[in-house]
């Protein structure tokens, strides 16, 4: 149930800040932040990171509802693999959807975190991330175990 909860959590988060910055703010409109280096800009975004695939929304739609059918298959393969395996896949699947309610709503998704030197970006991006992140740490720990168990 909290793999649920995490992941809802993080959906709902990401999706009211996209609503502040689209009724709050004009569309790449930029609010200096820290200096000029971190900045709230308002962008939609039809691709994935780095721009690319621009115009592909409908697909990625498609893609994206294909990764939280897989993200959820593998929480009950995984069940008792190990809590920071969960913790990642419920920030992969809170991340996943709350940029896939965009798709869906909109025909695109709302980008807002502006640290200059990168795309743009928004929480679920975020989240995504860090769950990959996570799960990548897991694999390479255990990778780690075995390697040292045949030793």
């Amino acid at each position: 149930m909290l793999f649920y909860f995490i992941a809802a959590l993080i959906a709902v988060a990401d999706q009211i800040l996209k609503i502040i910055v689209h009724q709050h703010m004009f569309l790449n409109q930029s609010i200096p932040l820290i200096g000029e280096v971190v900045k709230l800009t308002y962008v939609r975004n039809t691709g994935v990171a780095f721009s690319l695939f621009v115009g592909f929304s409908p697909y990625l739609a498609i893609v994206g509802t294909l990764v939280v059918g897989l993200v959820i298959y593998f929480h009950y393969r995984l069940t008792f693999y190990n809590y920071l395996v969960q913790i990642g896949l419920a920030f992969i699947l809170g991340g996943s959807l709350g940029n896939l309610i965009d798709r869906f709503a909109r025909g695109y998704v709302i980008d807002y975190m502006d640290i200059t030197i990168w795309p743009v970006f928004n929480l679920a991006d975020v989240m995504i991330n860090i769950g990959v992140i996570l799960l990548a740490y897991k694999l390479f720990e255990e990778e780690e175990k075995n390697v040292s168990d045949s030793d």
